[in-house]
């Protein structure tokens, strides 16, 4: 059944019970407004765009590793912020002879990300339009202390946790079409497997937010547009420079080797430039011991008193750059 076979109530009603109230729900969806509790004093809030044929394709993903998809990136910046997720509102834009089952799918498979948080999808808006378009904006709340991309001083440990890397890859695979976009699971060949499930669904690291924060980190991101630029990023908001280890590096590059083989790239460009698989970059003090789930990548350092030498990222010291901009490609 198309959506232009059925009214807006009753697109609504196909896929009200699927979604879940969470946690932190007084009043969820059906009024003007959901009311949702802020229990640390603070609340964040964070917005993603994704549209057909740009951030997705339908041959490539199935309807509910979209949904997950499109829930799992606004997760990550919560986590980024050190906050816990309370709360979600999604806007669709449909086209009108898109198939009900797909909607109700792609419902079923952004609850099935959201429900272990603890989180709710608690509203949102449709609309029509000839463009397949999911908007989310995820609320969270937050004690004392947010962590942001300012934070971070010379003497701090860069770290990460979470995987670099293998959407880059993975989106490499399907491009290229050495992964058919049927296959899925354990019938995609292993040396994209890994890859490509993480370009369909990403994975982040939800709880390490939480856990930096307490453990006293100083700045912190989600890598969503590559670590290099995203490193870059925050090294302009701290004024700081942040050099990156090869060395540590080296087991995202090792654990991508036969893919990069395979597609003739050398697996440290997805390492550093490759986007979306939303791993956290983390900056933690000199004094505070590194460890699972985080590992060291790199150091913070001064920007020094050359004005030419600003805020930056070096690799062993060589100046790097690169990564995804959604109006400047690299």
């Amino acid at each position: 059944m198309k959506l232009s076979d059925l009214t807006e109530g009753q697109i609504i009603a196909s896929f009200q019970g699927l979604i879940p109230r969470g946690n932190f729900t007084d009043l969820g969806s059906g009024d003007d407004c959901a009311v949702v509790r802020a229990p640390g004093g603070r609340f964040v809030v964070t917005t993603d765009v994704l549209v057909a044929g740009q951030h997705f394709r339908l041959d490539w993903s199935s309807p509910e590793q979209i949904g997950a998809r499109a829930a799992a990136q606004n997760l990550a910046d919560i986590a980024a912020m050190g906050a816990e997720p309370t709360a979600l509102v999604v806007s669709l834009v449909l086209p009108g002879d898109l198939e009900l089952d797909w909607l109700t799918r792609m419902v079923a498979g952004m609850a099935g990300e959201v429900r272990p948080t603890g989180a709710g999808i608690v509203g949102g808006d449709l609309a029509v339009g000839d463009q397949l378009v999911i908007a989310v904006t995820a609320h969270g709340h937050v004690g004392e202390r947010p962590i942001t991309r300012a934070g971070a001083r010379p003497g701090d440990t860069v770290a990460v946790v979470g995987t670099l890397g293998r959407s880059a890859a993975g989106l490499a695979a399907l491009s290229r079409g050495l992964v058919a976009p049927e296959l899925v699971g354990s019938a995609i060949p292993e040396t994209f497997r890994e890859a490509v499930s993480t370009y369909r669904v990403p994975k982040p690291p939800l709880r390490a937010g939480r856990l930096a924060a307490e453990r006293g980190a100083t700045a912190m991101m989600d890598v969503s547009d590559g670590l290099v630029l995203d490193a870059t990023r925050l090294a302009e908001a701290s004024g700081v420079h942040i050099d990156l280890s090869a060395t540590a590096l080296g087991p995202d590059r090792l654990a991508l080797s036969a893919a990069g083989e395979a597609l003739g790239t050398d697996p440290m460009t997805w390492v550093l430039t490759g986007g979306e698989d939303h791993a956290l970059l983390v900056t933690f003090p000199a004094h505070v011991l590194v460890t699972d789930p985080f590992r060291a990548i790199g150091t913070v350092g001064a920007i020094g008193v050359d004005p030419s030498l600003g805020p930056r990222v070096t690799l062993e010291g060589r100046p790097i750059t690169g990564g995804w901009d959604h109006f400047h490609q690299s």
